[in-house]
């Protein structure tokens, strides 16, 4: 089952695209709530490169590593990536109001789908907010 969010980012193309593939962005907007962080990041951006996240709750109580295999890029348009067996990606279309981001993802079986599609649209918000208030 695929999953997905999207969101529109009133900002340009090319900064849409920096935040998103940036680590250092990537820490501050990679959350789907205040109480959780993002510790660590990396990017090789290009076919066959790897990316990694940290995330953490802000307490410590928990985290997590979401990493995975870039899969194919198009600069400013398109990114698709596996992490595990699961596949994902992330499109980028200009607009007159915005660049609107799209994200499909393969959907897991330990939470609802409900439940995948708020934190993952929470995460993408955040995204949003950060890319609109450093614009």
């Amino acid at each position: 089952m695929q999953i997905t969010v999207a969101t529109t980012v009133a900002a340009p193309l090319a900064e849409v695209w920096r935040a998103y593939t940036t680590p250092a962005d990537i820490m501050a907007w990679n959350a789907a709530s205040p109480d959780w962080h993002t510790t660590a990041a990396t990017v090789d951006l290009r076919a066959g490169g790897h990316f990694s996240s940290r995330m953490e709750a802000k307490d410590g109580s928990m985290g997590f590593d979401f990493a995975g295999v870039y899969t194919q890029v198009v600069p400013q348009k398109l990114i698709e990536y596996s992490f595990g067996d699961r596949r994902g990606r992330a499109e980028f279309s200009d607009g007159s109001k915005g660049v609107t981001v799209t994200v499909t993802f393969d959907g897991e079986t330990e939470n609802s789908v409900e439940q995948q599609r708020a934190g993952w649209q929470a995460i993408l918000d955040s995204f949003r907010r950060h890319v609109e208030t450093r614009s």
